[in-house]
């Protein structure tokens, strides 16, 4: 059912899909790179990682990304994978670890490799480490404050799903919550690093490209909700919007799951739109407005794609 819904969406989406010519290659290098970290120590959760496709996902998200810095976003993005599948379901990280979890990260991206914290080390620390090496060494202070604001915004959100697993949360209430689970505004700032055009605070948070962050952060996430629906009712706590709308409408899951289908078609359309109403900055900042542009568009369609090839979801891998 749900693997119907999404290449219906997938077909319906009018971003053109793009990948990198590093992708598969690096996806190699990834295997080997997290094999020497000894990440994940499972050796069955070893090879789905193997499985997912992380350089992928990330080289649909920054096709035009030179091949070490596509290793570089690669790392980035197994890493919140990596703490997403340690602090999921049931079985998953305590509240106090994430949250020690999150001090740790903070105190390194923010205060380099030497800061150190009880809850944060091992393999995960170390791929954290070497991943941010490069974006540290290259980008200005103002950018690495704003990743790392970023980071934070997204494990407390991590942390809050943690401590209200068992309450199914209202809609109004999830889509808050998604926006900092899903991780989509940490990858944004990495649209800069890959292309080398750091936007200005002023611009970075005008209202016009925040609501465009916004609604891009919805369709990617809410696409990935329909791909783990299932996965959800049974571990998730009613942790997904299709579910969410389910309960506060009190209407069966088939039913909210063609709502929440029809809502990101519309949200889909109103995306464009305002996409192309975008203000114009100048002469010195439109060329860097617009490759951001395209990044948020790139977040949407790339989650859109990796999703139905990715064998991390049911539906992974099919026609």
């Amino acid at each position: 059912m749900t693997g119907t819904v999404l290449r219906a969406l997938r077909s319906d989406c009018p971003i053109a899909p793009r990948i990198s010519p590093y992708a598969d290659q690096v996806q190699g290098w990834l295997v080997e790179h997290v094999d020497r970290l000894g990440l994940p120590a499972d050796p069955a959760k070893r090879r789905r990682l193997a499985r997912a496709g992380f350089a992928r996902y990330a080289g649909r998200l920054y096709p035009d990304a030179a091949e070490p810095d596509l290793r570089v976003l690669t790392a980035l993005f197994t890493w919140f994978f990596l703490v997403d599948d340690a602090c999921d379901g049931r079985d998953g990280l305590a509240p106090a670890q994430i949250r020690a979890l999150r001090d740790g990260a903070l105190a390194l991206l923010r205060e380099g490799p030497r800061a150190r914290h009880p809850g944060f080390s091992g393999p995960l620390r170390r791929l954290l480490v070497q991943a941010w090496r490069e974006p540290r060494r290259r980008m200005p202070a103002r950018w690495r404050l704003r990743f790392a604001d970023a980071v934070a915004d997204h494990l407390d959100g991590v942390h809050r799903e943690a401590t209200t697993t068992g309450r199914p949360p209202g809609v109004a209430e999830y889509v808050r919550l998604r926006r900092a689970t899903s991780a989509a505004y940490v990858s944004y700032p990495l649209i800069e690093f890959a292309s080398g055009r750091p936007l200005p605070d002023a611009v970075y948070h005008h209202p016009a490209l925040r609501r465009l962050a916004g609604l891009a952060n919805d369709l990617l996430s809410w696409f990935n909700d329909i791909a783990s629906l299932e996965r959800d009712r049974a571990t998730g706590g009613g942790h997904n919007l299709v579910l969410a709308v389910a309960a506060e409408r009190g209407v069966p899951v088939p039913a909210a799951l063609d709502l929440v289908a029809g809502h990101w078609r519309a949200e889909m359309g109103r995306f464009v739109v305002l996409r192309a109403a975008t203000p114009s900055f100048g002469p010195a900042l439109d060329q860097a407005v617009a490759t951001h542009l395209d990044g948020l568009a790139a977040a949407v369609r790339g989650t859109v794609d990796w999703t139905l090839e990715s064998a991390r979801y049911p539906v992974g891998a099919t026609p």
